[in-house]
């Protein structure tokens, strides 16, 4: 299956294997995405036009809204970051700007497009790396050596070569030397670009990025510390810098969380509150389309895709400026997860919850067996508990199964073999919790 290139179909299928239901939301962003698919295929002029269709996410906490698009960009190997609009305020605040978050989408692109370079070209890393431990273990020999002495040599450098890649040599101490990095200040996206550019003026100045220090460490360790420098030799800093830009401007996503938090309900008595109404008109141009100044260049937001998402308890998505209600055409209403939904979510994704415990405590030589009635439980007790107080969705899971399993979890070393979680125990451990909406409210 290529990534680049999935049709809506495909994106739901895989989104599956991780999300349960949500069908509805699944279908949106997965058109959202072929779109962008699409896009690409048009000439310049109307690819110019077309602009992303941002979504709109509504529903309660838990019930998938940012995993649906965390895991899409991970399959499709898009730069993606997720923000909470309540950490921004209006400009001339204290806190951080909204352009921060564009920011960060750059810096999150030029990692994410180093990693593919370096996977590229693993082969030309490795050879980098190999020569040069090689060459301090086995100095080479000067100019005009003789026939005899070269073949010895390249007899030896085969043989170092494949103690090498058995890992025969990696104990040895050697000496090579690294580039005294110092801390990057300019991958904070709070720091604005203008002072980011002084500080590193000043670094590079003082000679703290190209100063290199002798340093002994083992061969494992040196392979490590010479792949950076690996990187550094064989890829075109530029280059790697304008892939990352046109990834993030083409195929960028960025989550926008808890938008409901900066809507301004119209009965509410703060309705001209200058943080939320502004921190709306913040994003507006953003979202919009705009050129914001990065390390790695002027980004352009016209093609980024963004999603909001908010459980909107308190407002409504027409508590929104109008004109960011209009900024995000696509509305999604996710549904809040029944009994049976907690029940699949249990048992069914890739890596589910009983799935990890399970690995949990084999690490400690515990084989835990859940039978259909103990899951069939847990999934009840769990609904029980989301209804008499706060919705979290499926994360009231994680706080019922520490719950029910942290005897076990305890009392771990002294247990091995074959432990079973019975139905009687999840009785026994949430029962009368989930019965007292009291304690439910402070344990689960």
């Amino acid at each position: 299956m290529n990534s680049d290139n999935m049709t809506p179909k495909e994106i739901v299928e895989y989104l599956d294997k991780y999300v349960i239901g949500q069908a509805q939301a699944k279908r949106v962003i997965a058109i959202a995405l072929r779109n962008r698919w699409r896009r690409m295929q048009l000439d310049e002029k109307m690819a110019q036009e077309v602009t992303p269709k941002n979504i709109l996410m509504i529903g309660s906490t838990g019930v998938g809204k940012t995993e649906i698009a965390r895991r899409l960009a991970k399959m499709m190997r898009l730069p993606f970051i997720k923000v909470e609009a309540s950490k921004f305020t209006e400009v001339g605040y204290v806190g951080r700007d909204v352009e921060s978050m564009v920011r960060d989408l750059a810096m999150e692109s030029l990692a994410l497009t180093k990693k593919e370079e370096a996977e590229a070209n693993r082969e030309k890393i490795e050879a980098y790396v190999e020569n040069k431990i090689i060459e301090k273990l086995l100095p080479p020999l000067p100019k005009g050596a003789s026939e005899e002495k070269l073949a010895d040599y390249d007899r030896a450098f085969a043989k170092k070569q494949e103690q090498l890649a058995n890992g025969e040599l990696d104990n040895l101490k050697i000496e090579i030397e690294v580039s005294g990095r110092s801390i990057d200040v300019s991958t904070s996206g709070n720091v604005p670009p203008e002072m980011a550019e002084v500080q590193e003026s000043i670094i590079q100045v003082i000679g703290g990025l190209n100063k290199k220090k002798k340093k002994s460490v083992t061969v494992k360790e040196a392979k490590k510390l010479l792949e950076y420098e690996a990187q550094s030799e064989l890829f075109n800093e530029e280059e790697i810098k304008q892939k990352a830009l046109e990834k993030a401007q083409s195929g960028g996503i960025i989550f926008i969380d808890e938008i409901d938090k900066v809507a301004v309900s119209a009965n509410s008595s703060s309705r001209q509150d200058p943080s939320k109404e502004g921190v709306q008109r913040d994003l507006l141009p953003i979202v919009e389309g705009s050129s914001v100044k990065t390390k790695i260049g002027n980004l352009d937001t016209d093609h980024i895709l963004f999603i909001a998402a908010g459980a909107f308890h308190l407002s409504k998505p027409s508590d929104l400026i109008p004109e960011l209600q209009g900024r995000f055409p696509l509305r999604v209403e996710l549904d809040s997860l029944t009994e049976e939904t907690l029940y699949r979510i249990l048992t069914e994704p890739e890596n589910s919850l009983i799935k990890q415990y399970v690995a949990l405590l084999a690490v400690e030589g515990i084989e835990l067996d859940f039978k259909e009635d103990t899951l069939r439980a847990i999934a009840k007790y769990s609904a029980l508990a989301n209804e008499k107080t706060e919705d979290i969705g499926a994360r009231r899971l994680h706080t019922v199964m520490e719950r029910l399993l942290e005897d076990i979890s305890f009392e771990a070393d002294s247990l091995s073999g074959k432990v079973e979680v019975a139905k009687e125990l999840v009785d026994e451990k949430l029962g009368e919790l989930v019965e007292s909406e009291d304690a439910t409210r402070y344990i689960l």
